[in-house]
């Protein structure tokens, strides 16, 4: 920790309604990063002295939840519209707004978001109720830009008091309260490894770098000793009890899961196949941490740990023999990425009280059609546990091969073909995908406010927004709709929807139990290593490697996985948090 009197900001903005200038002097004491603000009483630009403050701050705010005081100079609302813990209760909630007496002071425990380089405050007269806010898809930044307080579209909130909560809560209203004044400063996130390597995304509470290790560690494919499969890493994870290398893989998520101080259970089960013959297929295992204050409403995090078995005895390669089969070891993509997203998400979550129980799922059999997820919605829930409610799904399934790279052909593979605006031609490259249900219309929005949550997050927080597109409703066919609603966007590289098909476990909670799901995923049957024995860390490294492609950012190949890991991740988390305080429930049924 280190101390500085700052005479003059590094860096800021002074942002001052036309309508109104409220004067503010705010004291700003970091638990960790550089803080720069700007306030004044009038719009003439602020002097050395007017913006006289102390600042306690070591390097790298962003992706923690930090300590800051306010102090007032004079009596004042202040909103926070962004995560912030609660004192008493621990719980995460969303947003406040505070009241201050002249000189009076406030600390709280607000997570600077952990993709943008911007926080943003609105300050009002104290005891203001109503509140302008940005649209779900813009940033902060670019809502004040635009005037947003004055904005024809501005949408607005009101402060709530009482319930359980120390601070007041917020909910939407129609009166946008009148002009507000801004405080802005600038936050930053350190790097503990090089550019290269993914310093860039190394660091918080969880981050896409412990991500990539936790993957390297499943993918690894260096030869050993190890009588199970001959790797480093967890490969052969084919579903089915019996299988050594699958049993080998479930005791090492165990083993690390109860490591977190989550209680885990193995929920082993057989299925019944078509020619009505019971099956063995293998285990889920579940970690669970309890909720404070309602236990029988869970918020579940899933992702399949179980890879592609092999259609026949011997596993090819399609770089070597230039066909695709069927059949992986690694299942680097598919779905080691999901399953160390899971394991990361939860070790980040052990330590925080929530009012509902966090369930973190490793399902087995989804290969072979769900089968895991199938098990746990509809015997484990439904029958055993007909007193609990899933409140919400986030699925994990294949992600890291997606923007910001995703365009390359590796191993030699010839080069897509660049359209005019830079982006590769047809398949060779699909966007980062954020997908909704139930959502069984193609041509209308059947979930809006798991939607609008999610472009919420990505467009501020993630700083998403000149990269996200949201598909509301096509008339396209059945069958083509998603892509040409794509291509009609302009081709976003995030794009936000709903999915009238589920091929992954959250199929399993949409139909059993009518629970609205969010799942992550990037390419799918256009990657050349889908279900193929070439689907290792190393391939996706080099199909996200954008060094000399000539479209997108100049990055390594690890580079670009752990940013594509990074940003999925806290999504994930931060959906987690939102849905904890106010669950999303299911607009069809």
């Amino acid at each position: 920790m280190t101390n500085r009197r700052i005479q003059q900001p590094v860096s800021c903005r002074l942002l001052v309604s036309s309508h109104r200038v409220v004067a503010l002097a705010m004291i700003l004491l970091m638990v960790s990063a550089p803080l720069s603000g700007c306030f004044n009483d009038s719009a003439s630009e602020p002097t050395a002295g007017d913006l006289s403050i102390d600042i306690s701050y070591s390097e790298g705010v962003a992706g923690f939840f930090v300590e800051m005081t306010f102090h007032a100079s004079k009596s004042m609302a202040v909103y926070i519209p962004y995560l912030l813990i609660d004192p008493v209760s621990m719980f995460v909630q969303n947003s406040t707004v505070i009241d201050l007496e002249k000189g009076e002071s406030e600390s709280l425990s607000i997570l600077a978001p952990p993709r943008n380089d911007v926080m943003l405050f609105m300050i009002g007269d104290m005891g203001r109720e109503n509140w302008p806010v940005r649209q779900q898809n813009e940033s902060w930044m670019s809502w004040w830009e635009r005037g947003g307080d004055s904005g024809a579209t501005s949408q607005s909130i009101t402060r709530v008091t009482g319930g359980n909560t120390t601070y007041d809560t917020v909910n939407a209203t129609t009166d946008i309260g009148g002009p507000v004044s801004v405080y802005s400063f600038l936050i930053t996130r350190e790097m503990s490894v090089g550019i290269d390597e993914g310093g860039v995304h190394s660091t918080g509470l969880l981050h896409g770098r412990l991500v990539y290790e936790r993957l390297f560690e499943l993918a690894d494919p260096t030869d050993t000793l190890d009588p199970v499969d001959g790797k480093a890493g967890y490969f052969d994870r084919w579903a089915g009890q019996g299988n050594p290398a699958y049993e080998d893989a479930a005791l090492y998520i165990i083993g690390e899961l109860q490591s977190f101080g989550l209680e885990v259970i193995a929920h082993r089960y057989e299925f019944t196949d078509i020619m009505n013959v019971q099956n063995p297929e293998a285990y889920n295992i579940c970690a669970y941490k309890w909720g404070s204050l309602v236990q029988d409403e869970w918020m579940v995090f899933g992702a399949h740990f179980d890879v592609a078995p092999p259609a026949n005895a011997v596993l090819l390669d399609p770089h070597l023999v230039g066909f695709r089969t069927y059949g992986t070891r690694a299942g680097a993509y598919d779905n080691s990425a999901g399953t160390s997203m899971v394991m990361e998400t939860a070790r980040a979550l052990a330590d925080f009280e929530t009012r509902r129980t966090m369930v973190f799922c490793l399902w087995s059999g989804e290969e072979g059609g769900k089968r895991g997820s199938d098990y746990w919605t509809e015997y484990y829930v439904k029958e055993d546990n007909p007193h609990v409610t899933i409140m919400n799904y986030i699925n994990l399934d294949m992600a890291g091969v997606n923007w910001p790279g995703g365009g390359g052909a590796p191993h030699g593979d010839p080069e897509p073909q660049i359209d005019p605006d830079g982006y590769p031609k047809d398949s060779e490259v699909w966007p980062l995908r954020a997908y909704i249900g139930p959502g069984p219309n193609h041509d209308k929005i059947d979930q809006p406010s798991m939607v609008g949550l999610a472009n919420w997050i990505g467009s501020d927080a993630l700083g998403l927004e000149e990269q996200m597109g949201t598909i509301v409703g096509t008339n396209y066919s059945e069958d083509t709709w998603k892509t040409d609603a794509w291509l009609d966007l302009g081709r976003p590289e995030i794009l936000v929807h709903e999915d009238t098909t589920a091929r992954s476990d959250h199929a399993s909670f949409q139909d059993n139990l009518g629970t609205v799901t969010i799942g992550f995923a990037g390419l799918v049957d256009g990657y050349w290593c889908y279900h193929q024995v070439c689907d290792t860390l190393e391939e996706m490294e080099e199909w996200m490697d954008t060094m000399g492609k000539g479209y997108g950012e100049e990055n390594t190949g690890v580079a670009n996985v752990v940013n594509s890991l990074d940003m999925i991740t806290w999504w994930a988390m931060m959906t987690f948090f939102h849905c904890d305080e106010k669950p999303i429930f299911n607009a069809l049924l």
